[in-house]
């Protein structure tokens, strides 16, 4: 016979035995998101901050200028949002509303000013951009008045390439070199290896140049062409891909290296076959970085390779022109078509720059993450 059991009611609940209230659990906000409170709050900052800088920079105070317009603004904008947000919020949320403000307007100013600059450089050198020969012909035989539909820079570009690819078949082999004897042996003369490297990546460029010249053209007798101006960039590229190369080295795990010894490979097969491999597009970054810092070099190229208007592709021989020292020359000459002619040169050196950066941060991005 099966027995029913009813559920008790709160009528036969033992005295002795006190309802307790249920805990009211505390709702936490979300640092990661915005209410509407927060984007009044800031709204109402900006324009404020705007009104009141406007009322005592333009009509109270006997101060003009657009930077230091803005400058104010970003004070009052600061003190503004700080005290709105101290009304409805705690002190560590104020303190942290004004240290992203800081954080934000950082690289805010200097991606405004790298693009100001990039556009200002498009235009001023759109009128000899517009022109296909701009990048097919030279200047020889072209005079500093001639319309933009005459001349060129293919005698700088061919130049700039050659003098690169040049100075990285010397600086990259002597970089990863320097990196592979900081990073895996080490020791004394490792140490000063490292310290040299470091003390290279602050050189100046015209030391670099001031180098080449002395040794190789006045001592050697080397004619002033692309090799000597190659020279002068594998000294200034040689230290950023040492130190870059050395970098990625250390991020290679130690556990390959000990299970390459325990499988019983020396340590330049261990170098070889394990790390180098593993550290490829680190490589490939370091590469990039170096090319990236010798070909916008100026002053070593004006002392090493001397200035044509015609199209040279022998480095060993007669002067050889480059993309820096067109952009010299132009503005140097004192003509408005030259200096636009500069300006348009300038924009292809800066797309070429931006360019590989991108690419060495995009190499770095797909990286392999070492576990």
């Amino acid at each position: 016979m099966t027995q029913t059991l009813e559920r008790p009611t709160d009528d036969v609940l033992p005295a002795e035995v006190p309802v307790e209230a249920a805990p009211v659990e505390e709702v936490l906000r979300r640092t990661s998101s915005r209410t509407r409170e927060d984007l009044l709050t800031l709204v109402g900052a900006a324009v404020g901050s705007v009104a009141t800088t406007w009322l005592f920079y333009t009509m109270i105070l006997p101060a003009e200028g657009s930077i230091g317009f803005v400058v104010a603004w970003y004070l009052a904008f600061v003190a503004f949002y700080a005290g709105l947000t101290a009304l409805t919020q705690p002190r560590q949320v104020v303190l942290d509303r004004v240290v992203t403000t800081a954080v934000v307007a950082a690289p805010t100013l200097v991606a405004f000013a790298l693009g100001t600059v990039v556009l200002m450089t498009l235009v001023k050198g759109l009128p000899a951009l517009a022109n296909l020969n701009f990048f097919t012909d030279d200047m020889s035989g072209v005079r500093a008045e001639d319309p933009f539909t005459m001349g060129g820079i293919l005698h700088a570009i061919v130049g700039t390439l050659i003098e690169v690819m040049i100075a990285v078949a010397i600086a990259m082999p002597l970089g990863v070199a320097a990196a592979v004897y900081m990073s895996e042996v080490g020791g004394r003369g490792g140490r000063l290896v490292r310290t040299v490297v470091e003390a290279m990546t602050a050189l100046p460029s015209i030391v670099a140049g001031l180098f080449i010249y002395s040794v190789f053209i006045v001592r050697f007798g080397m004619p002033a062409s692309g090799l000597a101006a190659a020279l002068a960039l594998a000294v200034m590229a040689l230290p950023i891909m040492a130190r870059a190369s050395y970098v990625v080295l250390g991020v290679v795990p130690g556990g390959l290296r000990e299970a390459s010894y325990a499988m019983g490979a020396g340590k330049w097969q261990t170098v070889w076959k394990v790390v180098l491999p593993t550290a490829r597009p680190g490589l490939a970054t370091a590469l990039i970085l170096g090319v990236a810092r010798a070909v916008g070099e100026t002053a070593p190229v004006l002392l090493t390779s001397g200035a044509s208007t015609f199209l040279n592709t022998n480095p060993v021989q007669d002067p050889m022109n480059s993309l820096p020292l067109f952009i010299y020359a132009s503005i140097q000459s004192g003509n408005p078509q030259m200096e636009e002619r500069a300006y348009a040169a300038s924009a292809v050196l800066l797309i070429l720059v931006l360019s590989l950066f991108l690419l060495a941060r995009l190499v770095a991005g797909g990286r392999r993450k070492f576990r």
